[in-house]
């Protein structure tokens, strides 16, 4: 458990730059699964987002935060009438986090105004690692953060128990999107509870059957159990969304106006 406690002492600011960082750097070095041009580029634009994203953070992190602790002063969530033991409870709490987010998830590709903001994250069609960077800061904080405040308030979770589904969330989401080759025994095995990043790329197919498909970002347990699972050959994924194929379409300018424009 003192792992873990000294594990959220560090800022998650950190550890998305380092990741980021180490898997951008292997995508130069190695044999990677889709070639495009103008990296440096892609990253550029997708670190706009991450800057919007910081400033509206502040926000709402200190709202988040107050919530919680308010909700955890008054106990009010399911695992304060059961007695469970702390490592199980931080398991069960990840776990269910994820579950509602898989559910928000899922939601965001079937309401048309989610959807607006969702598909800015959809629309890369050279996708790597800097593409867990890439999307609406609205949706992200206002939506996805209410899936995760939600979780709080049905099963009564605490700040640790967040904290920790935010730092395994983080490793999950940038080695999913990495530009990166996986063995598809990994598919196999692993791939039967958690979410590989091979199944997270099918999510992002231009095919819209495989796009509404594979929403979980650590247990792909969710897919296979509520129906939504898919799966191809990742050389057969072409990447993105066709609406957003021309170059001018792929700029954060263009791209954080976008769910705002009439369609």
């Amino acid at each position: 458990m003192k792992t873990i406690e000294y594990l959220l002492t560090i800022d998650l600011n950190y550890v998305v730059l380092v990741l980021i960082a180490v898997f951008f750097t292997l995508e130069q070095v190695l044999n990677t699964q889709f070639y495009f041009k103008n990296r440096l580029g892609h990253l550029g634009q997708a670190i706009l987002f991450q800057v919007v994203f910081f400033i509206l953070n502040l926000f709402w992190a200190a709202i988040f935060v107050f919530c919680v602790n308010w909700l955890n002063q008054n106990q009010i969530g399911l695992f304060y009438q059961i007695a469970i033991p702390l490592w199980f409870k931080l398991i069960l709490g990840v776990a269910c986090i994820d579950l509602m987010v898989y559910w928000f998830h899922r939601m965001s590709h079937t309401f048309p105004l989610v959807w607006k903001f969702h598909r800015v994250h959809h629309s890369d069609t050279t996708m790597d690692s800097s593409t867990y960077l890439r999307a609406h800061p609205f949706e992200v904080i206002f939506w996805f953060g209410s899936a995760s405040l939600l979780a709080v308030v049905i099963f009564g979770l605490d700040l640790q128990t967040v904290g920790l589904y935010f730092l395994i969330v983080t490793l999950f989401q940038v080695a999913e999107h990495a530009n990166l080759r996986y063995p598809a025994w990994l598919d196999r095995t692993f791939g039967l509870v958690f979410t590989t990043p091979n199944q997270h790329k099918i999510h992002h197919d231009q095919d819209q059957q495989y796009t509404d498909s594979n929403y979980a970002d650590i247990f792909i347990l969710w897919d296979r159990i509520f129906g939504t699972y898919q799966y191809k050959p990742v050389a057969e994924v072409k990447l993105g969304l066709k609406e957003f194929e021309d170059p001018k379409k792929q700029t954060f300018w263009y791209l954080i106006r976008n769910p705002f424009f009439r369609q």
